[in-house]
């Protein structure tokens, strides 16, 4: 079984200047290709990215929510888990086994009954009376 270490990494806000990169989309896209390729460099695989809430304090007691956008990494372990391989049933030996009599007794349910039996006297139900 594999294990996996994660890395959350702030998504670019902001495009790159370089020769020959004139427009915004195109900053943006090397910006956002030299952070993959530096995080591809040192072992980490991009898996996603995702836009979260975060509440940010606004003026003195004030708080306003905004959105993050991350990007989500992850590379393998220097060593993966290892397998169980212990069994998970415990066996008996033939010799304490029995065939001839049963595992356990069949149960029988019963009602059980705490104290007197209830007296189920209600006082008759009437026409209403005109006094």
């Amino acid at each position: 079984m594999r294990k996996f270490e994660y890395k959350a990494v702030p998504a670019p806000t902001t495009g790159t200047k370089t020769k020959g990169v004139k427009t915004t989309e195109d900053r943006f896209a090397l910006s956002l290709t030299d952070t993959l390729n530096d995080m591809a460099g040192e072992g980490w695989e991009y898996v996603r990215a995702e836009t979260l809430p975060c509440d940010e304090r606004k003026g003195l007691t004030g708080s306003q929510k905004t959105y993050q956008n991350i990007l989500i990494f992850r590379r393998l372990t220097s060593a993966p888990l290892p397998l169980d391989d212990s069994p998970r049933v415990r066996s008996v030996p033939h010799s304490q086994v029995s065939l001839d009599r049963p595992v356990s007794e069949p149960v029988t349910p019963r009602r059980v009954v705490s104290g007197p039996p209830a007296e189920n006297h209600a006082p008759p139900v009437g026409a209403a009376r005109d006094d």
